[in-house]
Order: structure tokens, then sequence, then C-alpha cells
């Protein structure tokens, strides 16, 4: 049912979404390490749009149907909207402690991995299963990425700018 065209445009989108979503925080943040942490979020999101563009650039240029593709696309564009994904709303302006932050940063990951895997029932290609497993690898990643910052508490990544 879903294409690797089409998951990969999700998981592009939705990390587009996220960095505007931490950007858009760091911008309000009162506390110096909270804003640096937000930025490097943003940053870590850039880097996964760049990795799935690339998956998707891997893909042939030709689709089976080209029209259903655009229509997915819109339909996801549609609603997912200028969302980032996760069940809640977080008022990142209060967050005022760090280990808070990534707790929150780790539960968003969790939720767009699950997300990815409510998804795999639906895909009946075995490459687009691969990619899916792939986006789902790097979630996994900046997971553990996350829970090692919380076990380094002296350490408040900076964004690579």
């Amino acid at each position: 049912m879903f294409t690797a065209h089409e998951i990969l445009d999700l998981a592009i989108q939705l990390e587009e979404n996220g960095e505007t979503v931490y950007r858009e925080a760091a911008g309000q943040a009162k506390n110096g390490d909270i804003r640096e942490m937000l930025l490097w979020m943003a940053e870590e999101e850039v880097k996964h749009t760049r990795l799935f563009t690339e998956l998707k650039q891997e893909i042939e240029s030709r689709s089976i149907n080209p029209f259903m593709e655009e229509m997915s696309r819109k339909v996801f564009g549609g609603i997912l909207g200028d969302k980032s994904f996760s069940h809640r709303d977080v008022n990142f302006a209060e967050i005022d402690c760090t280990e808070d932050l990534i707790k929150i940063f780790i539960e968003f990951e969790k939720d767009t991995v699950l997300f990815y895997e409510t998804l795999i029932p639906f895909i009946e290609d075995d490459r687009t299963l691969r990619y899916v497993t792939k986006i789902i690898e790097e979630e996994n990643n900046h997971i553990k990425k996350l829970h090692e910052l919380l076990t380094d508490k002296t350490k408040v990544p900076v964004a690579d700018n």
C-alpha cells in the first residue's frame, strides 16, 4: 500500500516540521543550555532530512504510477501540515532543566519509531520495508544518543552551525 517514495516523503516532512518546532522553541528559551540543546536537536533533524533525502534519491526516478505517488504526497502533506510528530504539545518555554528536555526528545523519537512501526503491515514490497527499517534504525540511534546525554549530565550538545 505505501511506497518507498511515500514513506521517505513523510519522513522528510516530519523531520522538517521537527526542526521548525525546535528552532522556534530555541528562540523562546530563557536558559542558555536549553537554547543550545534545542538548536542541537534542530540540527539533528536537519541531518535526518539530508539522510532521508539521499535515501529517496537512491530510488529510481520512475514510479509505477506517478499520479498516485503525487496524490499520496499531497495526502501526507495535508495530514501533517506543519505539525511535528507527537501525541502531545509541549511548552518549551516552561522547561528549565536539560534532563527534562532530553526526556521529552526521547519520547518524541519513540513516538516517531512507533508510528513507522505501525506502517509496516501496510508495506507490500521488500524495498520499501528496507527504507522504513533504515528510518527506524536512524530514529533508534537518535534515542540511544539522547540516552547517552542523560547519563553525561555535564555535556550540553552544541549545534553544528
